[in-house]
């Protein structure tokens, strides 16, 4: 009833609005009352007994939509105020919601982590103005997070050297994309650096595609506070996941999987070399084997 006498309250304006005035201010003037009744019928759209307040109607909306591409008219509509982007900012560093603005989801699908196959779409044309909630699951950690992350922004170093002090902050813990695009400055080539973290310099940091599938889509997580040796740096992506795939993410030796950790549980999976890189062993799959880092240790010894 709300939403309704909004819009005839609105049509009566318009009925009286006077478009032959040659009083520039007149015209403007009759145009407020319009545009506050525009604003009052986008944020009754959602009732009251769902959602109470700006931020929570920006919410409701975009858990609704998930994986979909919302732009900033939808967000200034549902909200029925000016300051809609504060709130989606609130959302996202206070209360640990992963919704990623265009320039973070474009880069994160560059370098797949967001894949078609998971339902997301095709972010290469989104734009700064443009939205997308990866997951319906809050981060309720995701504030202390923020707290780490604005110190090491404020550091010394590169976006590398910063995005890697983030990672070393938090070794276990799930990091969001935006996260750590916020530790990077905004540099546009800061999931590029995750990815050279990972594949050049040996820090085992994983994601759904990469050693996690039970990760949510653009979510991060450094294993261990140790690099892998030069040599199983060089091991392809694919064939990573390949084997891991391959042995159903689980230690081929103890039969550990992620399932059995726990926060007292020092293990994560690894690749070891049946026969050793140093006596010719290929970085191809059917030399390869999942590990758990403690029985790797052991094979090693």
């Amino acid at each position: 009833m709300e939403l309704e006498l909004c819009r005839t309250t609105l049509l009566e304006l318009l009925e009286n609005f006077n478009s032959e005035s040659n009083d520039l201010r007149e015209k403007v003037l009759s145009l407020v009352p319009m545009w506050d009744q525009l604003r009052e019928m986008g944020s009754s759209i959602i009732p009251s007994t769902i959602a109470t307040s700006a931020r929570d109607r920006i919410l409701h909306y975009a858990l609704t939509y998930p994986k979909t591409i919302i732009s900033n008219r939808e967000f200034m509509i549902i909200s029925g105020i000016s300051e809609w982007p504060r709130r989606v900012r609130e959302l996202r560093v206070e209360f640990g919601w992963a919704l990623i603005n265009g320039i973070t989801a474009k880069e994160m699908q560059a370098v797949g982590e967001l894949r078609e196959e998971d339902g997301f779409p095709n972010c290469s044309e989104m734009t700064p103005n443009e939205y997308i909630m990866l997951s319906t699951e809050q981060d309720r950690d995701a504030a202390h997070r923020w707290n780490i992350a604005k110190t090491i922004r404020n550091g010394r170093g590169g976006a590398k050297a910063r995005i890697l002090d983030f990672f070393k902050a938090n070794i276990g813990v799930p990091v969001s994309g935006e996260e750590l695009r916020y530790v990077a400055k905004g540099a546009t080539e800061w999931a590029r650096r995750v990815r050279e973290l990972r594949t050049e310099d040996g820090w085992q940091i994983c994601t759904h595609w990469q050693g996690r599938p039970d990760l949510a889509s653009g979510v991060y997580v450094l294993e261990s506070s140790r690099q892998l040796p030069s040599h199983d740096r060089s091991i392809d992506d694919a064939v990573r996941r390949a084997v891991m795939v391959r042995d159903n993410y689980t230690c081929k030796d103890c039969q550990w999987t992620r399932a059995s950790w726990n926060p007292d549980d020092p293990r994560h999976l690894e690749l070891h070399h049946i026969e050793h890189h140093v006596s010719g062993g290929s970085n191809a799959a059917e030399n390869l084997v999942t590990l758990c880092n403690v029985c790797h240790d052991v094979r090693h010894r």
